[in-house]
């Protein structure tokens, strides 16, 4: 059995799992769109949740090249990078009529009792994005006042994207997503004025 073939069935999980959801998407779905026989699937992945796992651990290992690296392309501030990462989820809302979110804020909202690897690796994966806006955020430290939690503000940013794609999606509204996202620059753009003012 080769890695081709596993990453060909990790891929077709994916894909289906965030079109679909991973509850309405069965190992039938799988095998039939990735053409593989089920003894390939099995050898690599005895049960669904061992495919969710891999698919987890696919987002953990490729934010970078497949999130950030993309959404960022040529912009350089570390403020705008935030929003132009946000503009990549605006920009998927649109293009798939809503049908497409984060695929890991959707699987957290879809899975209500996950056991402990799937619990953890949605989490990691939760920090890593996290992580990213945090980095952004330093980057811009001395833009920022000083007392800035530069965490809880990363851990906000996540929470408003979900929260406007969630409310995005279910009203096919991408005004909602929008006015969103302007609070959170109105908020962002307050802290930037705030840092220039006198001690």
């Amino acid at each position: 059995m080769n890695s081709a073939t596993r990453q060909r069935i990790v891929m077709t999980a994916l894909e289906m799992f965030y079109v679909k959801g991973y509850n309405s998407t069965s190992i039938a779905d799988i095998l039939s769109r990735s053409q593989v026989h089920s003894g390939s699937l099995y050898h690599f992945f005895p049960g669904k949740q061992d495919l969710l796992v891999a698919v987890l651990e696919f987002y953990r290992d490729g934010i970078k090249e497949n999130l950030l690296d993309v959404a960022w392309g040529e912009v350089t501030d570390p403020i705008e990078k935030i929003f132009a990462l946000l503009n990549g989820y605006r920009t998927g809302l649109v293009m798939s009529d809503f049908q497409h979110g984060c695929p890991i804020g959707n699987l957290a909202l879809e899975i209500s009792e996950p056991d402990p690897r799937i619990r953890e690796l949605l989490d990691v994966n939760f920090s890593n994005w996290i992580e990213a806006i945090v980095a952004c955020l330093d980057e811009a430290r001395d833009r920022l006042p000083p007392d800035t939690d530069t965490r809880a503000l990363g851990e906000f940013v996540l929470t408003i994207m979900e929260g406007a794609i969630m409310q995005a999606r279910t009203a096919k509204d991408i005004g909602v997503f929008d006015r969103n996202v302007a609070v959170l620059r109105d908020h962002i753009n307050l802290l930037l004025e705030k840092a220039k003012e006198p001690s």
